[in-house]
């Protein structure tokens, strides 16, 4: 198959269809936000802001995660990244949507953070030692630093791809991948240190030097799930109906299979690190969450973020299959939507299982929102890059 014998811009078709999804995410979406607002004076702004927060980490991990992989491809190049580039770049594009959606956690810092508190950093030792570190302005400073670096990227990776899209050449190739190799390192790093302030700062008095990892692997997770229901459901359409092969599919299944894995991996590692170190400044942290219901959340993690989905992407068919993997894919992202839920929200109720309906309107909200918008994106170049070296590869694949 020839990529100049292919027309890869959105049809009218899918475009209609995109627009009606859209349409309905936005509807979803502002209903949400506007539940949740109700929220913060119905219920209370402590409960707001906390439902704001774990919310928002789970659409942080699609936009972050995606701009990882877009990194990722273009520094290992391959027929798997092509297919997924576009959706990747897409995503990578609402950083501004993100960037805005963090201003809430801003005015909210001192209802979810004890540190943020000059009485309570007083009257404790460990809090004043780290005060030099957690305080507004630096966490501030940091946040933006974060968020802006993932802008930048992103700005800069979809600005070249549009330009090779144009014109062509090795330029905008070489450029990509020479801020891609830096870029992933940026990105290691500050998703780590966001991990530390944004979730483990809850509770200042924990630690664990797994954690960063962890937060990767979800976010890689998260991301490329997500990035698998977009690719089956632009594959049901054209052009992308001539494009996507079951092989392309059983690609990224097996990167997501792998991914069940690692998130697995440094999941138990850290659990296990801990519980047999057994030292009053880390154990505390798993007593909550093995305890007064939040263990029954726990084992469902268990089962559902790790074993039934080990047990199904084992299968060879499973992955070459469209609809059975776009379903675990979509399964994934809900167990991630309640894996991040059981790290965040134990360190606020510190006794009994807690959920309140501002938990469910916040994720519905920010998820809507970030989906519409998303979606937005994706509608405004066409699906395959025009001039990537691997794209006749990418066309190929499968077919032989």
């Amino acid at each position: 198959m020839i990529a100049q014998a292919i027309d890869f811009q959105v049809t009218g078709e899918l475009r209609d269809t995109m627009r009606e999804w859209r349409r309905r995410f936005a509807i979803v979406g502002i209903a949400g936000l506007v539940a949740t607002l109700a929220g913060l004076f119905l219920v209370s702004p402590d409960q707001f802001y906390r439902s704001w927060l774990w919310s928002y980490l789970f659409v942080v991990g699609l936009a972050a995660g995606s701009l990882a992989w877009l990194m990722v491809q273009y520094l290992t190049g391959g027929a798997w990244g092509v297919i997924i580039r576009r959706p990747a770049e897409a995503a990578a594009r609402t950083m501004p949507l993100v960037l805005a959606l963090f201003i809430p956690i801003f005015i909210g810092i001192r209802n979810l953070y004890p540190w943020s508190h000059a009485n309570l950093v007083m009257a404790d030792e460990v809090l004043r030692h780290k005060q030099p570190y957690l305080n507004v302005p630096f966490f501030t400073l940091r946040a933006l630093i974060y968020l802006g670096g993932w802008w930048f990227l992103s700005w800069c990776l979809n600005r070249w791809s549009a330009t090779e899209d144009r014109e062509g050449g090795e330029t905008p190739r070489r450029r990509m991948g020479a801020l891609s190799g830096p870029g992933l390192i940026f990105f290691g790093l500050s998703v780590t240190f966001m991990a530390t302030d944004w979730v483990l700062s809850i509770d200042p008095r924990w630690y664990s030097t797994m954690y960063g990892l962890l937060m990767i692997a979800g976010q890689a997770l998260s991301s490329m799930a997500f990035l698998i229901t977009v690719v089956v459901f632009l594959a049901a359409r054209r052009p992308m109906a001539d494009v996507v092969t079951p092989r392309h599919l059983h690609d990224l299944g097996k990167l997501m299979f792998a991914l069940v894995m690692l998130w697995a991996y440094f999941s138990f590692s850290q659990f296990l690190i801990i519980w047999a170190g057994n030292l009053p400044e880390e154990i505390p942290w798993y007593l909550v969450r093995l305890h007064g219901g939040w263990q029954y959340v726990g084992l469902l993690i268990v089962i559902g973020h790790f074993a039934l989905p080990f047990a199904l992407l084992l299968s060879r068919d499973v992955k070459r299959n469209f609809k059975l993997l776009r379903n675990i894919a979509l399964f994934i992202l809900a167990m991630r939507v309640i894996d991040i839920y059981w790290q965040v929200a134990p360190d606020f109720f510190k006794g009994s299982f807690g959920l309140s309906w501002v938990d469910v309107t916040a994720v519905v909200g920010l998820s809507g929102i970030w989906f519409a918008y998303f979606l937005r994106q994706l509608e405004k170049r066409p699906l395959l890059p025009l001039h990537d070296p691997h794209l006749n590869e990418a066309l190929e694949h499968g077919r032989e």
